[in-house]
């Protein structure tokens, strides 16, 4: 059964307010994900909430008793609480009017099955939250099958991915790997693995894809550095014909993903 919270100093809405914080994050493998579309979406790809928190004005939503169900059947706690909470741990004037805490999910590199999709994507250190959220809804939504996270990347579990995601970081699985350890696995890699450079000659649009396809991409300012373009079978790029010499990191990958699959 579901109880309510009013104090702004109450444990569990420390502790959920606490996973801002990404030290808090890789100390308990937890994650926030605001609104109930998006902890919808996670309790309809199995997984379920550990802490549910809601305001009473969501109490009566058929989705958010289903959440709620579910979180109960698996021992977590169903908090109804005020809006100044929900502000508090949402860290917004405008709080969704649903949290919840889900536990992290990451995928090995061993566990992989590369034929299993058309098209992947691996990043390599990705800075910037909410490019990583929107490339792993743009990957959601191509049907790619997973997103590989290359070096020290910024967090996908940061409020700011997640939100990003639009709950798409339930059905994309992600993976962490070092440069070393993506540079070993890479050379069993049994289609086409494609990177973007300004200085390629090779148009996006003309160069041979096999499936299954790995895009790889750059950082936001150093796009990629020597050692991770020649991993690449081909390096494409992607006209420009304005006066922007770049796009932004999630634009391109989506371009990519597109043009890849």
């Amino acid at each position: 059964m579901s109880r309510t919270v009013t104090s702004l100093t109450n444990p569990t809405v420390k502790a959920v307010r606490a996973l801002h914080q990404r030290k808090t994050r890789d100390e308990t493998g937890l994650f926030v994900a605001e609104g109930l579309k998006n902890v919808t979406e996670g309790v309809e790809t199995g997984a379920v909430p550990q802490i549910l928190l809601y305001g009473r004005e969501a109490a009566d939503h058929p989705l958010l008793k289903a959440a709620a169900q579910a979180a109960e059947a698996a021992g977590g706690e169903v908090i109804e609480v005020t809006q100044d909470i929900l502000a508090k741990v949402s860290r917004r004037d405008n709080p969704q009017a649903v949290v919840g805490v889900f536990q992290q999910v990451f995928t090995p590199l061993s566990a992989l099955e590369p034929r299993s999709a058309g098209c992947w994507v691996a990043l390599h250190r990705v800075r910037d939250p909410g490019n990583l959220g929107t490339i792993i809804r743009t990957a959601d939504a191509a049907g790619c099958g997973g997103v590989l996270l290359v070096g020290e990347c910024c967090d996908p579990y940061s409020v700011e991915a997640v939100r990003a995601t639009m709950g798409s970081i339930f059905a994309v699985p992600l993976v962490k790997a070092s440069e070393a350890e993506f540079a070993a696995w890479r050379g069993a890699w049994p289609g086409s693995v494609v990177g973007t450079l300004l200085t390629a000659q090779t148009d996006h649009r003309s160069a041979a894809y096999v499936a299954p396809t790995l895009v790889l991409m750059g950082n936001e300012q150093q796009g990629l550095p020597p050692a991770m373009a020649a991993l690449c079978d081909v390096n494409v790029k992607i006209p420009m014909r304005g006066r922007a010499d770049s796009l932004n990191l999630s634009v391109a990958t989506g371009i990519m993903i597109y043009a890849a699959s």
